[in-house]
């Protein structure tokens, strides 16, 4: 009996073994991702937008040929290039801008001269060399002075000059700074624009903070952002010193604790100025010793 029923047990053990039943785990390896089934198409691809997270610097502009200055039986080999102003009433300031634009006022002016450029690196190289001059930056021994910035970039503006530099360049030539009513009458014309070239900014007519540039140009590069009188560059490239002490305009009721015979006017805005410094109003001011990268002049007569 014993042996009988050990006998059926073996079989069917055995016939369980051959019907695949129970057996030890087998771990799966999935040989692909699961396939999904999207109930509604996907949309079609459409080209992304991509926004840039930088302002790409654009190449600097073709500049504008100078001739090449001789050494005349008149004067030294630098560039004579002047504008001349007809007489006449403008208005200078505005009432629209910063507190010591205002107000707009009415200046006549006799005729003068201003030159259509910014004094070159190469020009103020030729006062240098006849001269011996030293610039104020040179005799503090500032580790940065003109000659620095100006390798390389005979016809960009010359820079770490100060009011004392831009003045004895000046008389050298038998000339003067222009005086804060002349700088804004040859930028801005007499029908009041508030940029050399209209009432509305544009970035492309000047070399500005959104040029990108980051540095000064080639004088005369922008030549869409002419004055009415065509003198270039009145607006961007370099602050231009002036011949007058910051002070209130006439009848102005704001007073800045700058005003008075401390601070000399600058004019135009520099390389790195936006839209609201570059204005043919726009008045900043500084020491007459002061020497920066995007600070320079013109000279009027």
């Amino acid at each position: 009996m014993k042996r009988t029923l050990a006998l059926s047990l073996l079989m069917l053990l055995a016939l369980i073994v051959s019907c695949g039943g129970p057996g030890p785990a087998e771990t799966a390896t999935p040989t692909s991702e699961p396939t999904v089934e999207f109930k509604t198409p996907l949309p079609e691809p459409t080209e992304a937008q991509v926004v840039p997270t930088n302002t790409p610097v654009p190449p600097p502009p073709t500049p504008t040929p100078l001739p090449t200055p001789e050494a005349t039986e008149e004067g030294p080999r630098v560039t004579d290039i002047m504008v001349e102003i007809p007489a006449g009433p403008f208005i200078m300031g505005n009432d629209s801008g910063r507190q010591d634009e205002a107000p707009a006022h009415e200046v006549d002016l006799p005729a003068f001269e201003i030159d259509k450029f910014e004094v070159t690196n190469a020009d103020f190289a030729v006062f240098v060399e006849e001269t011996g001059y030293q610039t104020d930056a040179e005799k503090q021994g500032l580790s940065r002075i003109w000659k620095d910035a100006a390798e390389g970039k005979d016809n960009h503006p010359v820079v770490y000059v100060s009011w004392n530099d831009a003045t004895a360049y000046c008389q050298w030539l038998g000339k003067r700074l222009p005086t804060e009513a002349e700088w804004e009458k040859a930028a801005r014309g007499t029908d009041g624009r508030l940029y050399p070239w209209g009432d509305e900014y544009d970035a492309s007519k000047l070399n500005g903070k959104d040029s990108g540039i980051r540095g000064t140009t080639a004088v005369g590069s922008f030549a869409d952002g002419a004055s009415p009188y065509g003198v270039m560059d009145m607006a961007g490239n370099v602050w231009e010193w002036t011949a007058d002490w910051y002070e209130a305009y006439p009848g102005s009721s704001y007073q800045s604790p700058y005003y008075g015979q401390q601070f000399k006017v600058v004019r135009g805005g520099g390389w790195f100025e936006t839209a609201e410094f570059v204005r043919t109003t726009a008045r900043n001011a500084t020491s007459d010793t002061a020497a920066n990268d995007d600070l320079g002049f013109r000279c009027a007569r």
